[in-house]
């Protein structure tokens, strides 16, 4: 006859088992929702003093008598503080606080639509024709 060996299963390994075939969240995974909604948070009000325009001729006025300033509009404020020498990206980014992907986007618009102008690469001045 053989003999048989019954292997032991800790307790913590089935409550391990359980947990993960049902679906149960651990510490962990709720420590890792929370990270992910205080960074969520962040940006909110990171992001809650800049609202998009919605028409440009609203004379920048919302509906409560607020000027509404736009990311835009920072960026355009900071380069025209630099005068003629211009402003560089990085300067741009110390001094506005946006992140590089937003800042490079905006610049591009500002460009495409003629607000500003490379004076030399990674540096920028408002153009000529500014309305």
């Amino acid at each position: 006859m053989s003999k048989k060996t019954v292997k032991s299963v800790s307790f913590n390994a089935m409550v391990k088992f359980f947990m993960q075939s049902y679906g149960v969240p651990t510490k962990k995974d709720i420590n890792k929702l929370h990270e992910r909604l205080d960074r969520i948070e962040q940006l909110i009000k990171l992001s809650y003093g800049t609202k998009r325009r919605i028409n440009s001729d609203s004379n920048k006025k919302t509906a409560g008598g607020r000027s509404v300033v736009t990311a835009s509009d920072v960026v355009v404020r900071v380069i025209n503080q630099s005068g003629r020498e211009g402003v560089n990206f990085a300067e741009l980014k110390e001094v506005t606080g946006f992140e590089e992907k937003k800042l490079r986007n905006i610049i591009f618009r500002l460009n495409k639509t003629g607000r500003i102008t490379g004076k030399r690469r990674g540096v920028y001045i408002l153009s000529e024709k500014v309305d």
